[in-house]
């Protein structure tokens, strides 16, 4: 398969995922309050059983050979950028938590530059700074004017684990590894980090809420399968900006749902993240066409 049909197919993945990220956004807010790694352990154990279906159904993925180091890198890195964003979003106002997990799209695209010597070109860059831009107005951080806590450094560093296991995904995807074994990899290794932490504080729910939850973990499968695909088919450096899609996608799922209505200044910041985007998809098609 050329690298033209290769980006477009990673383009399409992670728009994908994008959108099925946004959709778990919202049936995890209607869930209603309950501790984040439950909520958490719920969302990979649906991941789990999903990838665990596919693999069974294919009958040649579990038997390998697989790549060891790369996968429980992707899965540490991942689990650990799970409980960090977690943590943020529990004691951080979510626009700042939102907005510093954006983050994440530079350093999938730095560290590909460091791990897998992919070359940043400078008009890639600078669409991802447009589009990081966007994104700051959206979310409108406040952090200015307040001390940098634990939840500030654990945010950042939820997204640095999330970029870093974008790259190991990337890896992975070279090497040949299947995308629902990555999946299925990654969601058993968190389910065992992550059950200490719910039992020690498990909270009852209701049946509403664990359908919600059950289906938030079945939008996060489909987001995680797009996102495993995504970075299978193309470099970071060429797709990572595609990943902001998830904030527009939010906020006319948002509207849709919950009646929350962007300001000017949010508005402003969907259309740079969409010109940005718009931008480096012709810009790329042509020099890929020359």
């Amino acid at each position: 398969m050329s690298g033209v049909e290769n980006r477009k197919k990673g383009i399409l993945y992670i728009l994908l995922s994008a959108f099925a990220f946004a959709i778990m956004a919202v049936f995890v807010r209607e869930a209603g309050d309950l501790p984040s790694a439950q909520k958490a352990l719920f969302r990979n154990l649906v991941s789990f059983a999903f990838a665990a279906l596919i693999l069974l159904r294919s009958g040649t993925a579990l038997r390998g050979p697989h790549h060891w180091l790369p996968l429980s890198l992707r899965a540490t890195f991942g689990t650990i950028g799970v409980i960090a964003n977690f943590y943020a979003i529990d004691h951080l106002p979510l626009g700042d938590a939102n907005s510093l997990n954006k983050l994440s799209p530079f350093f999938a695209v730095l560290a590909s530059a460091v791990i897998l010597k992919e070359k940043i070109k400078a008009y890639q860059l600078i669409s991802l700074i447009i589009a990081f831009g966007g994104a700051a107005l959206i979310l409108k951080p406040e952090i200015g004017g307040t001390a940098l806590g634990l939840a500030h450094l654990l945010a950042v560093l939820g997204a640095l684990t999330a970029g870093l296991a974008y790259t190991y995904v990337r890896k992975l995807g070279l090497l040949g590894e299947s995308g629902a074994f990555i999946v299925f990899f990654f969601s058993a290794f968190s389910i065992v980090v992550l059950l200490p932490f719910a039992l020690a504080n498990y909270v009852s729910m209701s049946s509403r809420q664990l359908v919600f939850l059950l289906l938030a973990g079945l939008a996060a499968s489909f987001g995680q399968l797009g996102i495993t695909q995504a970075y299978r088919y193309a470099a970071a450096r060429s797709i990572s900006i595609y990943n902001y899609a998830q904030i527009p996608f939010a906020a006319i799922l948002g509207l849709i749902f919950f009646a929350e209505l962007p300001d000017l200044t949010g508005l402003f910041g969907y259309l740079l993240i969409i010109a940005s985007a718009v931008f480096m998809y012709f810009y790329e098609r042509k020099v890929y066409e020359q």
